[in-house]
C-alpha cells in the first residue's frame, strides 16, 4: 500500500539540519528574538549585523513551525489588489507597500547567497489569473494600477496563457517580472547557523511561560523557571502572538498545500520560472519546487482547530488536484505529500510590524497572508530602525491599531 506523508514537505526533505539545546540557565542579553522560524531567523541575522548581542528562542524544533508549513512563493503582490489598498489606506502608502515587497525579493536573494544557503532560492516571473469571467475587468483595473505605479507587467490573453505555459482555463491574467521562490525551512536553518557561528545564541524547546514588561526592559521566564532579562524583546512568532495580544487583529484560517512526485526537468519546463494564483475566493496558488515537482495550496477553511482541520486533508487533497487537472490536464499529477496548516490574514493584507502600546520594551514583526517572507524582510530594515531611534516610512501603515 503506497502511503502519502501527511508532514510537510519540507521537513522531510531537508531532515534535521542543526539542533540546539533548550535553556538552563539564567542569562542577559541586549535583544530576544521570540520564534526560530524564518521571520526570527531574517531578524536575528539584522541583529547579529548591527551588532547586538543577541539571544533566540523558539517553543519547539527550529522551523518546525510555520516555516515548515509554508509554500514559499515571493511575491511582491500582496494579497489585496493595489488599487483596493490604495482606495484602503492612500495611493501613496500603497505603492510604497507594494515596491518594499517587490525589492525585498532581490533583498532575500542577497541574504541566501551571504549565508551560501543551499535553500534553492530562484527568481521567477508571477502569473495572476482570472477564476472566472466576471474576474475580468477587475483584473485588468489592478494591471492598469500596478502599469501606472511603474511595476514591470504585462497583460497576457487566455490563449497566450495556454500557449506560454499550457495552464488551459484561464480568462487572461497579469505577469509580473518580479517574484521567486525558496525552502524557507532550509533557508532559516542556514541562516540560524551561519549567525550562530557569530554569537547569536539560541535555544529550541525553550517555552516561554511569562514576561515582566518594564520601560528599561524585559524579563522572560521559561517553563523551567529559567529567566532572560533583555533590553528588548522581538515577537517573531507569527498567529502564536495571538496568544499574548488580546485585540482582534488578524483572522486566523487553515490552509492545505500538496507537493506531487518528481519529474523529469522537461516535464514541468514552462511551470519552472512561474509562480501561479488566480482571483478565486480563496485563491489558489502552485510553483515548481527546486527539484521539479508540482506544489499547489489553497482551500482554505475558517477555522483553526487542529483535529478538524487534519481530518479534511485527503478530502481537499482530491479538490486541489481536480484543479491541477483542470488548470494542467497533460501534468498527470500524483501526489506524494498533503499537509495543512495555519495562517492569518488582515483587514488590509499588510503586516504589523511596531510597537503596541501594551508592551513596553517590546517590538513585534508579524507577516500575515501570502506575503509573510517578504514581510519579514521589510520587518529586518524596520526593527533596525527603531532601535536606532529612526522613523521608517512604513510604520504608519503597519501599526497596531491603525
Amino acid at each position: 500500500m503506497k502511503l502519502k506523508s501527511p508532514e510537510p514537505f519540507w521537513l522531510v526533505k531537508d531532515g534535521l539540519k542543526h539542533s540546539y539545546p533548550s535553556l538552563r540557565e539564567n542569562i542577559e542579553t541586549e535583544i530576544l528574538i521570540i520564534g526560530g522560524g524564518i521571520t526570527g531567523s531574517l531578524l536575528a541575522h539584522q541583529m547579529i549585523k548591527d551588532g547586538y548581542k543577541t539571544v533566540l528562542v523558539d517553543r519547539r524544533e527550529i522551523g518546525n513551525g510555520s516555516t515548515s508549513a509554508t509554500t514559499s512563493m515571493l511575491q511582491y503582490e500582496i494579497d489585496i489588489a493595489l488599487f483596493k489598498l490604495s482606495e484602503m489606506i492612500g495611493q501613496d502608502g500603497a505603492e510604497k507597500a507594494y515596491w518594499a515587497c517587490y525589492n525585498s525579493i532581490d533583498d532575500l536573494q542577497k541574504i541566501a547567497k551571504e549565508v551560501k544557503s543551499d535553500c534553492g532560492f530562484a527568481k521567477k516571473k508571477s502569473l495572476y489569473f482570472a477564476a472566472l469571467k466576471k474576474d475580468v475587468p477587475l483584473l485588468k483595473k489592478e494591471f492598469e494600477a500596478r502599469k501606472a505605479a511603474g511595476f514591470p507587467v504585462k497583460w497576457l490573453s487566455e490563449e497566450e496563457i495556454k500557449k506560454q505555459f499550457k495552464i488551459e482555463n484561464t480568462f487572461g491574467g497579469i505577469l509580473s517580472e518580479q517574484g521567486g521562490s525558496i525552502d524557507a525551512f532550509c533557508l532559516a536553518h542556514d541562516i540560524l547557523h551561519y549567525n550562530y557561528k557569530k554569537g547569536l545564541e539560541i535555544f529550541d524547546k525553550t517555552d516561554i511561560v511569562k514576561f515582566d514588561y518594564k520601560k528599561n526592559g524585559v524579563t522572560a521566564t521559561t517553563d523551567y523557571g529559567n529567566t532572560i532579562k533583555a533590553n528588548k524583546v522581538i515577537f517573531c512568532n507569527g498567529f502564536e502572538s495571538t496568544e499574548i495580544i488580546k485585540d482582534k487583529f488578524v483572522n486566523l484560517l487553515s490552509t492545505y498545500a500538496i507537493v506531487g512526485e518528481q519529474c523529469d526537468k522537461e516535464y514541468n519546463k514552462e511551470l519552472n520560472g512561474l509562480l501561479v494564483w488566480n482571483t478565486a475566493n480563496p485563491y489558489i496558488y502552485m510553483r515548481t519546487t527546486d527539484d521539479n515537482r508540482i506544489l499547489m495550496g489553497g482551500e482554505d477553511e475558517e477555522f483553526v482547530n487542529a483535529k478538524k482541520r487534519d481530518s479534511l486533508l485527503f478530502e481537499k487533497e482530491e479538490k486541489l488536484i481536480k484543479k491541477i487537472n483542470k488548470y494542467l490536464p497533460e501534468n498527470n499529477f500524483r501526489t506524494d505529500f498533503v499537509w495543512a496548516g495555519t495562517f492569518g490574514e488582515t483587514k488590509d493584507g499588510l503586516p504589523y510590524i511596531g510597537q503596541h502600546p501594551n508592551f513596553p520594551s517590546a517590538y513585534f514583526v508579524l507577516g500575515f497572508g501570502g506575503n509573510g517572507i517578504t514581510f519579514s524582510v521589510i520587518g529586518m530594515a524596520m526593527a533596525s530602525d527603531f532601535l536606532k531611534g529612526k522613523k521608517h516610512e512604513l510604520t504608519k501603515y503597519f501599526r497596531f491599531r491603525r
